[in-house]
């Protein structure tokens, strides 16, 4: 049986719609693992139950890419404006939309689940907070650096194919 039989017969190029499911169910996964891994081995991060764990993922994915709309828009506003001023302004708005954010995202969760999501430590857990948030969104990164990187067409086995071929 070769690899050929086993592919479908036909290929269809997904969607847009259907990208971007998969792009947020695959941000909704990695913020899962790496909030349930933060939940089981730092003291500082307590989650009741996996499926609390699943709902705060969605909510925290919503959240950061509600903020970071926000901040987008914001900077697009000062940029489209010239001078050093709102280069200033700029800078200041995108850092405290996206500090504050950290805040409202707390008491979020807080108002959502109560005593049976909590951050602990430095700040009353925003501390705790924000190390979870960068660590998603490293994971989110690196996840999408390999995926691109699988996507290259000049893959060593493919290059040695090639010469194969051309000889």
């Amino acid at each position: 049986m070769t690899s050929e039989t086993l592919m479908p017969a036909v290929v269809a190029t997904p969607t847009n719609r259907q990208r971007a499911y998969v792009r947020y169910v695959t941000a909704i996964l990695i913020d899962l693992v790496v909030l349930n891994l933060f939940a089981e081995y730092w003291k500082n991060v307590f989650i009741d139950t996996f499926t609390t764990s699943l709902l705060a993922a969605i909510v925290l994915q919503v959240l950061l890419k509600l903020t970071m709309a926000l901040e987008h828009k914001i900077g697009a506003f000062f940029k489209a404006r010239p001078g050093r001023l709102n280069t200033g302004l700029r800078f200041f708005f995108a850092w405290l939309v996206l500090f504050g954010s950290k805040f409202v995202i707390l008491e979020a969760i807080a108002q959502m689940f109560g005593e049976d999501v909590r951050f602990l430590g430095a700040f009353h857990g925003v501390v705790a907070l924000i190390v979870v948030i960068v660590a998603m969104l490293a994971a989110e990164e690196v996840f999408v650096r390999i995926y691109r990187k699988l996507g290259d067409h000049t893959t060593t086995a493919e290059s040695g194919a090639s010469r194969e071929q051309a000889l």
